[in-house]
Formats: C-alpha cells, structure tokens, sequence
C-alpha cells in the first residue's frame, strides 16, 4: 500500500507494541497552562465522530487534498512522516542483495514487499498528526544481518571493507521531507551503506470517501518504491503500490482490504512480478490472499499488466498466500518440467514493527517532527484535547501565514534535503544537506544546523 505523505484526513493502522524502546531524548518541551483532564473517548465515539466529517465529502474526487483539520481527540500521537516508512522490518530489506541468483534477488525484494505493511496486520487503524511543509524526520535501525538468501548460494558481505556481515548488526537509516502541502507530497530516502543498498522514491496518496469506505489510491507522483543495490551492479528495481480500502465504517469495525494489482519490475536482469490482491472469498469474507507470477519480460516492449495475459513460457515461478500471514513461492521448471513443491518465502505471523532509533530530543531541530507536534502530543497523552486541538491549529495557521507571505513575496517553496518537491520520474535526489544529514545517521551525528526557513 501506497504511504500518506501529509496526513490526508484518511485513518491509518497504528503500529502494535515494539520490541523494544527507541531511544529516549533528554530535552524537555515547553510548559504549557494547566488544563483539565478530559474524558477519553473510546473508538466507537471517534468512529461516529470521524464518519460524521466524512460524509460532507461525499462525491469529492479527492479528500486528500481538501483542506480540513481533525479535532486532536480523533488523532494518534504520532507524526505521519514517523509513521509512514517501509521498514516495519529492516532485516529483509538489508538481505535483498545476498543472493548470487537473479531470481534469488527478486524473491528477497518481494519477501521485503511484504513485510512492509506489518503496520496494517498487526495494528488498528488511526489518523496521525498531517504533516506541514518543511518538516522532517529521521532515524536509524540496527539489525543483525542474520536472514538467508531466499534462493540460491549468497554472500553477506560489507561493500565499504569487503568484510564478512553474517549475524552482524548493520545500520539502516531513513530521512524524510515533506516537499509540497499543496499537493501533499513527502520525499524519502532509505540507506544502508554497509550492504550497499538503498530505496528511495516520493509519497503521496489520494483518498475518496464512497459513504461506507474510503478508497486510497498512489498519488500522481507516487510512482513507488525504488531499490538499488550498489553491489549488484547497480540493479534497480521499481514496486508499485496497489490501491487499498478501509471498511467498516458503519459497523465500528474498522479493517484494511487490498483487492488491485501491483508490479515489480527489474529493467536489469528483465525479471517482472505481477501481484494481483484478492478482497474477498466466498459469501464475502475477507481472505487477505494474492497470487502472482514472477516473469521473464522485455523493458522496451512491456504491455503486460494481467497474470492472465503473461505467456507461460515466460513463467519463472509463481507466489500465493495471505499477506496477513503466511506467502509460498513455487519455481518452474524449465522447458515444460513439473513445477517444483511451494516453498515458504515469508510467515507473518511472529512479527511484529521493529524499533526505531530516533536522535535525542536536544539533537532535533525545530521543524524535526518529534520535536515540531512534542506539545500537541504531551496535551494528548494528559487527556487535555482542547488544549492539543488549539496548538494543533495555531501550528496549521502558522504554515498558512507563512504560505501567504512567501505568496506575497513571490516566493518558491524549497525543500532542504531533496532537490525538488517532486520529479517526473518518481525518484528523488537529495542535496548537499540531505546527504550530510544522511551521512551524520551513519555515524551517530545527530546535529544539524537549523533551516534558514521553515515553512511552519
């Protein structure tokens, strides 16, 4: 599923427990005006109060880029840039390379692909705090390099001094920016240096309100995931998101669908997956199932965008499961042979959102999202939901004064750490200060100097 990039009034899927606590900044925010503890609402009250909201959009092609504000009691405490990001288990991004097989590495990306959303199996839907223009999050994750290759012999190697990586910890670290309000549009970068492996690509979704679902579709600029792998000679491969549903609505049960049809596709080594998502089974319960076929194709004259269409004799191998909980894959033979007994690609089922590593509170600047939202979600852990609403607002209106002026003045809007807000072909870069930013994440630098503007 495609990622928000500015917290569109849509409900996302709040993360369950960690495994462990990330690290704790020391800085201490402002004191704020003591306030009256209010009662908690529960989800049934958030449900009716947010679907009340919804249905004055009825018929609005796009929600997402409607300009309303949530009251704070119908918010998670989180920042959408902290919330949104594709490591919910780093260890299988870090292992996509290993692989000695072509094909190998095309089954370590989608065993990445569908970790991915373990924030949509494991925890229940919310709304995070929309993002403003300018701010920005980072953060690191340290894993054991401990995941064998899927198919085939590997080598866990370090590409910086060629040293063996095998149940070691590596660092993967993550920046990202919101580039655009108006549209929503967030850039990210993910890096592990060590393996020589990186993704990056720009974040933004549409979302329409049907009266008993929303529909949440890829942005126009949200081309997907891309994957390079430095030690792989540079094989880049491109995953597109599918279009998600959250149902439930009306019943107060709420729950995340996917029934569409995505691509991965690797120009390189001309490998293709057609993944085709399947909402419901017999008498309409949900079965969480998709089926796929990983292929030979042809880049310059790539017209397939159905398993239905793609010709046999292309076929490599074929995935199918629950991408709730357990996915197989099964080879084929070549020239016709028997196809070879469903092997075991991923199981869902133990896992759970891996902890990050935020820098320390005193180490964040102002627009960082932890540090930017701190007193909005302090006012919500204490219950004091008028007061978070009001700073929540007086932070919207200050990036609306800021729009307004830069307008005045007749000026363009900058992201600091990417070049563009966004780019035609889905793939951001970063700039000197994003690569310095980056740089410092690997080394355990956390201190930036501050932006010369923020836009909030």
């Amino acid at each position: 599923m495609a990622s928000a990039s500015s917290g569109p009034d849509t409900v996302r899927n709040s993360p369950a427990p960690s495994m462990a606590n990330s690290t704790k900044s020391t800085e201490t925010t402002t004191s704020l005006p003591s306030a009256t503890t209010e009662k908690v609402p529960d989800d049934s009250s958030k449900l009716k109060a947010f679907l009340s909201i919804l249905r004055k959009f009825i018929g609005v092609s796009d929600i997402a880029a409607v300009r309303f504000s949530l009251p704070a009691q119908l918010l998670e405490p989180t920042p959408n840039l902290e919330y949104w990001n594709y490591l919910d288990r780093p260890e299988t991004f870090v292992s996509i390379g290993d692989s000695e097989n072509e094909v190998g590495r095309m089954l370590g990306v989608l065993r990445f692909w569908f970790t991915k959303d373990l924030k949509y199996v494991k925890g229940k839907p919310c709304k995070p705090y929309n993002s403003t223009l300018g701010e920005f999050f980072r953060c690191n994750w340290e894993v054991e390099d401990a995941l064998p290759p899927v198919l085939g012999k590997g080598r866990k190697m370090s590409v910086v001094d060629n040293s063996a990586t095998d149940n070691k910890p590596v660092k993967v670290s993550y920046i990202t920016e919101q580039t655009s309000h108006h549209p929503p549009v967030s850039a990210f970068w993910v890096d592990c240096p060590e393996k020589g492996i990186a993704a990056r690509g720009f974040d933004q979704l549409s979302a329409k309100f049907t009266g008993t679902s929303i529909r949440v579709t890829p942005g126009a600029h949200n081309l997907g995931i891309f994957i390079n792998l430095q030690n792989r000679d540079n094989e880049e491969y491109q995953l597109t998101h599918p279009a998600a549903h959250l149902g439930g609505l009306l019943r107060g049960a709420l729950s995340v669908t996917v029934a569409d049809t995505c691509y991965v596709l690797c120009p390189k080594s001309r490998i293709k997956v057609i993944l085709h998502y399947i909402e419901e089974g017999w008498l309409g319960k949900n079965q969480n199932r998709v089926n796929g076929a990983i292929f030979r194709y042809n880049p310059e004259k790539d017209n397939t965008t159905r398993l239905k269409d793609v010709a046999e004799k292309d076929i490599i191998g074929r995935i199918e499961g629950c991408w709730h909980e357990k996915l197989h894959y099964t080879l084929v033979g070549e020239k016709g042979d028997k196809k070879q007994e469903p092997q075991l690609l991923v199981d869902l089922t133990p896992m759970f959102p891996a902890p990050k590593i935020i820098p320390p509170e005193v180490d964040q600047l102002p627009n960082e999202s932890r540090r930017f939202w701190s007193d909005v979600t302090k006012s919500i852990l204490d219950k004091q939901y008028g007061q978070a609403t009001k700073l929540k607002q007086d932070l919207e209106e200050r990036q609306r004064t800021k729009a307004a002026e830069r307008k005045e003045k007749n000026e363009e809007w900058k992201p600091r750490f990417f070049t563009t807000a966004v780019a035609p072909g889905g793939i951001p870069e970063l700039t000197e200060d994003g690569k310095r930013a980056l740089r410092g994440l690997h080394e355990d630098s956390f201190k930036l100097d501050a932006n010369a503007v923020l836009g909030a």
